[in-house]
């Protein structure tokens, strides 16, 4: 059934990317009235999942941990716990890596990756990791002590954060040093190549920068969840697409709506404060209490009034750095004969002279029917490969996309895409029943990304992610544009803080002691 767009509500959030589904559902728990305006067809944002022929595919993200036990200090989990839902997964812990040195598999866990510096680099390097690992203990404490439902961005952290503040003021020290870039960290205790090479990869995978760039708490929060004895990552059952439903069923639980093909064209300001939205039809939707914005920072001010916010906010956030884009290869296969022993994931490196963030010299890879064999038709598999925010826009920014010229680029930026598969699986073009190339214009066009970013490329140490408030009196923003950054568990976070600021404090602190207590 289509839902029909109210003339009113409290509050509207834009954009049904993972933090605004969050903030949505935060709200509507809260009790809200609460509208979600989404321009695709399809919830999620850079999360959602689409079909082909009878393959079913990841959009974006697939690399998932924390979701599967509760409690967690996933944000994500800790969202979910608080909508009631639920997330059935599939657990595993080892993916493959195909690097210079050679291919092998590698694991999370305390123990298993050491093995893996034993053979590569010999024991000074394991002895290097091991003390790294201690050395990453009271970050990790620190980084996790504060929980993400807790946090809210006005006075009423005082009350929020008080029963947490013991234990985060234990790791004090520590916590300082977590705003800083993790580099810092790495400068000092790591010395052995392969291993700064690998965690520069980790940075880049979690930030869309390096280690110089990537604040250290993200890397503690990585250490903490990945580096522990037992750990294992998880993979929702029916792929991104169940987290995205999980969202929307909470949202819906709540008595919150979602409007699919309702693209926002502008932000109504009245009285000095936002009040609503005219969307793309010419409808417009009022809000009575806030409008939040999931969209990227750079299209958020697209959306306002030139005159609604002060003229120095809107130059120092247009001005805000932002990381390159992807090319994607979605492919559906032909799995008959091909190896039992794939692993899910896998990480492609060409040379680790290039460093981790030029393009064209990483590849991830993502085989998650291995997982959840419904995801394809049977005897087939789903494959997602891309390039992880290094395709530069530059390249693709004038080419029309009905062009020859346009289709030759997509085949020739595809290639290092093939190149990685190409290692996992020998002549894997042969196998081929579904190939979708997409490119920055893609990410541009579907997911209404500007300049089709993977998002704020703010570098630790020179900057820090706005909050979300903003100078216009009922206008809130959450998502990777906003503390605390990029990344799944980021965007949930931002999505819940943005809620909780909204939210009168008596209602966050029940909610703390029924969640979290």
């Amino acid at each position: 059934m289509v839902a029909i767009a109210p003339t009113d509500t409290e509050i509207i959030v834009i954009g049904s990317g993972i933090g605004g589904l969050t903030c949505a559902a935060m709200l509507a728990r809260y009790g809200f009235e609460v509208v979600v305006c989404e321009s695709h067809s399809i919830a999620g944002g850079a999360a959602h999942g689409f079909e082909r022929d009878g393959f079913s595919f990841d959009s974006g993200p697939s690399l998932y941990s924390g979701l599967s036990y509760s409690p967690s200090a996933n944000p994500l989990r800790q969202v979910l716990d608080a909508i009631g839902e639920k997330l059935p997964c599939i657990t595993y812990d080892t993916w493959g890596c195909c690097l210079p040195e050679g291919d092998f598999d590698t694991s999370v866990g305390a123990s298993q990756f050491g093995e893996v510096l034993a053979r590569l680099r010999g024991a000074a390097a394991v002895a290097e990791w091991q003390q790294l690992q201690r050395i990453m203990e009271p970050y990790a404490k620190a980084a996790t002590a504060l929980p993400s439902l807790a946090l809210r961005f006005d006075l009423g952290a005082v009350f929020t954060l008080g029963k947490f503040a013991p234990a985060f003021l234990q790791s004090a020290g520590e916590a300082i040093a977590l705003a800083g870039p993790f580099s810092k960290i790495m400068d000092k205790n790591v010395k052995d190549p392969f291993v700064r090479n690998w965690l520069n990869l980790l940075c880049f995978l979690l930030s869309g920068l390096p280690a110089d760039g990537t604040i250290a708490a993200e890397v503690a929060f990585m250490f903490a969840d990945w580096y522990r004895p037992n750990a294992v990552l998880d993979y929702p059952i029916g792929g991104s697409a169940a987290l995205v439903n999980a969202l929307v069923r909470g949202l819906d639980r709540h008595g919150g709506q979602l409007l699919l093909n309702s693209h926002v064209a502008e932000v109504l300001v009245e009285n000095n404060r936002a009040a609503g939205v005219r969307l793309r039809s010419g409808k417009i939707i009022r809000s009575h209490k806030a409008v939040v914005s999931n969209a990227s920072v750079w299209d958020t001010l697209k959306l306002l009034p030139e005159t609604s916010v002060p003229q120095r906010f809107r130059q120092q956030r247009q001005a805000t750095p932002e990381c390159d884009s992807f090319m994607h290869l979605h492919l559906g296969i032909d799995a008959a004969g091909v190896r039992s022993d794939l692993a899910c994931h896998y990480i492609f490196v060409k040379d680790w002279e290039m460093g981790v963030s030029p393009p064209q010299n990483v590849v991830l890879v993502s085989i998650p029917s291995l997982l959840d064999p419904d995801l394809a038709p049977p005897g087939k598999h789903v494959i997602h490969a891309y390039t992880p925010g290094n395709e530069p826009y530059d390249l693709w920014q004038k080419l029309d996309r009905t062009s020859e010229e346009y289709k030759l680029q997509k085949q020739a930026r595809a290639e290092v895409m093939w190149e990685a598969l190409e290692r996992i699986i020998p002549n894997i073009r042969s196998r081929c029943e579904v190939t979708l190339v997409g490119t920055p214009l893609t990410h541009e066009r579907f997911l209404r990304r500007h300049r089709g970013s993977y998002g704020p490329g703010i570098r630790a140490g020179s900057g820090l992610f706005p909050g979300p408030t903003t100078p216009l009196a009922g206008l809130f923003c959450c998502g990777d544009s906003t503390f605390p950054g990029i990344g799944l568990p980021a965007v949930a976070a931002s999505g819940a803080i943005a809620a909780n600021t909204i939210a009168p404090l008596d209602k966050h602190l029940q909610l703390i002691r029924e969640v979290i207590s």
